[in-house]
């Protein structure tokens, strides 16, 4: 069988420009995860895991993995846009679908919102002059045009702005390192990976629910796979490529960090400890660059990166039906969803100034969609390949998923009671909205699918 990928087979014409390379596919999850996640969040990580921060990420990665290997058997199967919404949808049942896709609505519609209000309070403290608003609505209107402009265009404004993020980790390293030579912090030592008077499963674990959360977006390749131009193995490469690549830069850098500042009991203000240890290593340049970088890397290319996914999202299910038929619309000369695009420029306005003080609920909302969609993705897996298909392949559908499952599910059990009544209630809207939306109109995407 060819491997080329079509959507014809699905019921779908071509309309998305074929563009993506490997490489773009790789650069675009890098870019969505972001390459110095640890920057935000670093304070909060090092003191749930005792310091053993690299050891957090590394079990992170690995229990990210299994999902992207999900991900990875799904994209062969339905190289289609709409991510875990088209793989739960055609996977398993049209319903289930519509639930996957409902779930990660909350997480990709809201996660733009949220990277454009922690990168315009990060340039409102170097910038206090300048109302944080002001710097949210800016961020929007650049990663708008850029994303109606067309995947090429967004291809080559992420891999500019990886080339920057990855050139202040490098100077951060090199700093780091010639730092704990000269004597700061406590010298090399295997510490962040393992402290053994400081070890237990259930104080890691409890670190790596939150480390997590940094790798998260790697998923959002698959909803690029209509304009890909590889085979049907190209998302799933890309998945894993990229999760590989981001999670040894987090090992590497939360390393240096701990070694260089080892008592992580005495950092001043949590949100902001990473920056505490940059200018304790480079001093107050360092400390200036590092936030900055924060800004562009999660207001510009992290969030054009979200913006991108979820317009695809939309798309897909307005297609389908499911959601309003104007979401569809592609643009005649760019090829690209420029209305579903635009749609969410003002919803992130609209969200980011309502929560441009409740970022701990926006987070929450947030996280779970993403890991809600994982678990259907990893029931798709597997009901698609065992149950309907027939597969003995039951290493890559059954046993690999069913440890994504158990890994994505631990996290869920440990967010806060909040979190999951809140992501509930989502959910339940959703329900409801699906039964009338069932109950006033017969559309094709309601049956089953083949």
């Amino acid at each position: 069988m060819s491997k080329k990928m079509s959507v014809s087979e699905f019921g779908y014409k071509q309309e998305l420009k074929r563009s993506l390379s490997l490489r773009d596919l790789v650069v675009y999850g890098m870019i969505f995860m972001v390459p110095i996640a640890p920057f935000g969040i670093y304070g909060y990580v090092a003191g749930s895991s005792k310091g053993m921060v690299a050891l957090a990420y590394l079990i992170g990665m690995v229990g990210m993995i299994f999902t992207a290997l999900s991900y990875a058997q799904m994209s062969k199967a339905f190289p289609i846009a709409g991510s875990v919404y088209s793989y739960a949808q055609r996977g398993i049942h049209p319903t289930v679908g519509f639930i996957a896709g409902w779930a990660v609505l909350l997480d990709y519609i809201l996660i733009p919102s949220l990277l454009y209000i922690v990168s315009a309070n990060a340039l409102g403290s170097l910038l206090p002059a300048v109302p944080t608003w002001i710097w949210l609505i800016l961020f929007i209107a650049i990663n708008s045009v850029i994303n109606v402009l067309g995947v090429e265009f967004t291809a080559k404004a992420n891999l500019i702005i990886l080339g920057f993020e990855l050139i202040v980790l490098l100077l951060f390293i090199v700093i780091g390192i010639i730092a704990i030579n000269k004597g700061i912090g406590s010298g090399f030592t295997f510490k962040p990976i393992y402290d053994s008077s400081s070890f237990s499963f259930s104080l890691v674990m409890g670190a790596v629910s939150l480390a997590v959360l940094s790798f998260l977006g790697f998923d959002g390749i698959s909803t690029l796979a209509e304009e890909t131009k590889g085979g049907k193995d190209t998302v799933g490469k890309a998945a894993v490529y990229s999760l590989l690549l981001v999670g040894a830069l987090f090992i590497v850098q939360t390393w240096i960090a701990a070694l260089i500042w080892p008592d992580y009991s005495k950092f001043q203000n949590l949100d902001v400890a990473f920056y505490q240890v940059a200018e304790l290593a480079g001093g107050v340049w360092l400390k200036n660059l590092c936030i900055i970088a924060t800004a562009i890397s999660w207001g510009l290319a992290n969030a054009l990166a979200a913006q991108a996914a979820i317009s695809r999202i939309l798309y897909s299910m307005g297609r389908d039906g499911n959601l309003p038929k104007v979401l569809a619309k592609v643009h005649p000369k760019f090829k690209t969803p420029y209305f579903s695009t635009i749609f969410v420029g003002i919803i992130s306005i609209i969200i980011g100034l309502v929560f441009m003080g409740q970022t701990s609920a926006l987070t929450s909302l947030v996280n779970f969609g993403a890991l809600t969609a994982f678990l259907l993705l990893h029931v798709s897996v597997i009901y698609h390949f065992i149950i309907k298909k027939k597969s003995t392949n039951y290493i890559a559908h059954l046993v690999l998923p069913g440890i994504g499952f158990l890994v994505i599910a631990y996290v869920v059990y440990s967010l806060d009671a909040a979190s999951i009544a809140l992501g509930l209630s989502w959910i339940a809207i959703g329900v409801v909205y699906f039964f009338i939306l069932k109950g006033t109109k017969k559309d094709v995407s309601f049956e089953e699918t083949m």
